[in-house]
């Protein structure tokens, strides 16, 4: 069973405005998706859950299996521009949209790409569509809309004016996302964060 569809990848044009973006209806092909929600993650609760913290079925193993092939790396890596050999994968999936959830960021400086899979088979809410946006301080100034269903992939170099964000939404909303980061600047994000506890333990008089 194909899983992507790598054909309306290549055929998709990489956008470069407000940011470098793409969007790509229905990647996930239709019976890759049905297979994918059939084995779904089970999820503790609401938030995001790492993937390799988590139990799914085959079928979801086959396209994560898929996501993590130089194939769909080197892939990536074209479309972007970007050199992507050495970048570590990180991922996370989520069930269920919470009130706090889609406020305007740009994510972490520790990411390169940032990709955007969704599950649910039907969309009909204007919450909860995520908008690529044009500034920090304002929902409605977007360049696009995501709608958040039938294997839809959307894809991101993460920037310092990549802006994106929705307008509420309680309830399902199945989501995978999955990041190439930096491996030096996550090292050394937890220098830093072992140079604080060390401090703060010190001056508690606790090292």
């Amino acid at each position: 069973m194909a899983m992507l569809d790598f054909a309306a990848f290549d055929a998709a044009p990489l956008k470069r405005d407000p940011y470098d973006y793409l969007v790509v209806p229905g990647f996930i092909t239709p019976q890759a998706l049905d297979a994918i929600n059939r084995d779904y993650p089970s999820l503790p609760g609401p938030g995001s859950h790492p993937v390799d913290k988590t139990e799914y079925g085959p079928a979801f193993a086959e396209f994560w299996q898929e996501l993590n092939s130089p194939e769909f790396r080197a892939r990536f890596g074209r479309k972007f521009g970007i050199d992507l050999d050495g970048s570590p994968v990180m991922a996370t999936v989520r069930e269920f949209c919470e009130p706090t959830d889609g406020s305007i960021h740009t994510d972490s400086k520790t990411k390169i790409i940032t990709i955007l899979f969704y599950f649910n088979k039907e969309w009909p809410h204007t919450g909860g569509r995520l908008r690529i946006l044009r500034s920090a301080g304002d929902l409605e100034d977007y360049a696009d809309e995501v709608v958040p269903e039938r294997g839809t992939m959307l894809a991101f170099r993460r920037s310092g004016n990549s802006f994106h964000g929705h307008l509420p939404f309680v309830g399902e909303r199945r989501i995978m996302q999955m990041h190439w980061v930096d491996a030096k600047r996550i090292a050394k994000n937890e220098r830093k964060r072992h140079s604080l506890k060390w401090r703060i333990k010190k001056a508690l008089g606790l090292g």
